[in-house]
């Protein structure tokens, strides 16, 4: 695999639309090459407007942007971008789309409903995409709705190399749910084997609130990690760390690899007895919490495309 970084002499532009900027840049960085000049604008009628400022952007080029909030404004300047680039010459695009949104919305629960995720997989796919390059998809069918292929990287690969110098003999790693406990065991053998203790969570039918039960190892005197793929509301994080700070847990940390920042949710977390939350850099940072830890994913995408 060709090593990345400032000496590659990286021939592809980095082009970036609005919703992660500081991630294409890094990118730009790992790959030694730059960022292609775009502007991006609003016309009065709130319509998005797009010009790429370059005269021969070369024949394959990578695009940046996360389906992150506003989603449907991002989604749409992806497209408007790609038909830019494509009327300039550009031939494949490498589409780098971190947080893959409606990627929640991967089942049909009822007649009348659209299978959204399907959808906008064709959306993307309206300019010649080379391949996709995503983190942690909600479901690993997904890829089976693009006619391209799709790189579904995963953030544990960041934590691990972060989290071995927070390991003590006192670590555990807690499963929230049902849900995270595949994440969770993985997680484990990545740290070497670290302990599990497995959480048992109840739905309250009338409230919908969540509550704790019980969970299967004492955690009194233990520093607690929590894996988890995403925050969106934050409710489960801080119902868990309430739970275990009440069982005597020391410390309690978070790895989430996408942030929503959904609206009030970072606000919950820094209220609750969460000590860290490390998240990468699929979403751009919204929150100047001094809990938050932000681990970028730039090289890992860099040694993709560069491989």
């Amino acid at each position: 695999m060709p090593k990345v970084g400032r000496r590659c002499n990286f021939s592809m532009l980095v082009f970036s639309g609005s919703s992660n900027q500081t991630l294409a840049k890094n990118l730009a960085k790992e790959l030694g090459t730059r960022l292609g000049k775009i502007e991006l604008s609003r016309f009065s009628n709130d319509e998005a407007r797009v010009w790429i400022n370059e005269t021969n952007p070369g024949r394959i080029v990578v695009l940046v942007q996360s389906l992150s909030a506003p989603t449907d404004e991002h989604l749409v300047e992806f497209c408007l971008i790609g038909d830019a680039l494509q009327r300039l010459g550009v031939k494949r695009i490498i589409a780098v789309i971190p947080w893959l949104g409606y990627s929640k919305q991967d089942k049909i629960f009822r007649p009348g409903e659209p299978l959204s995720v399907k959808v906008i997989a064709k959306m993307l796919q309206v300019i010649p995409l080379e391949k996709v390059i995503t983190f942690d998809l909600h479901n690993l069918a997904i890829p089976g709705f693009f006619e391209v292929p799709v790189v579904n990287l995963s953030g544990r690969k960041v934590f691990r190399e972060y989290c071995r110098k927070l390991v003590t003999d006192k670590t555990v790693i807690a499963a929230v749910d049902a849900g995270s406990v595949k994440s969770s065991e993985r997680f484990s053998e990545d740290l070497g084997g670290v302990p599990l203790v497995y959480m048992n969570k109840v739905r309250d039918l009338v409230t919908g609130k969540v509550v704790y039960k019980s969970m299967s190892e004492p955690v009194e005197g233990k520093t607690v990690l929590i894996k988890d793929d995403l925050i969106s509301t934050g409710n489960t994080l801080v119902e868990a760390a309430k739970f275990l700070k009440q069982n005597g847990a020391e410390t309690i940390d978070v790895c989430a690899t996408h942030h929503l920042y959904v609206p009030g949710a970072q606000e919950k977390l820094d209220q609750s007895p969460l000590n860290q939350i490390m998240v990468t850099d699929t979403i751009e940072l919204k929150s100047k919490s001094k809990k938050l830890k932000v681990i970028s994913v730039a090289k890992m995408i860099a040694e993709e495309i560069a491989a």
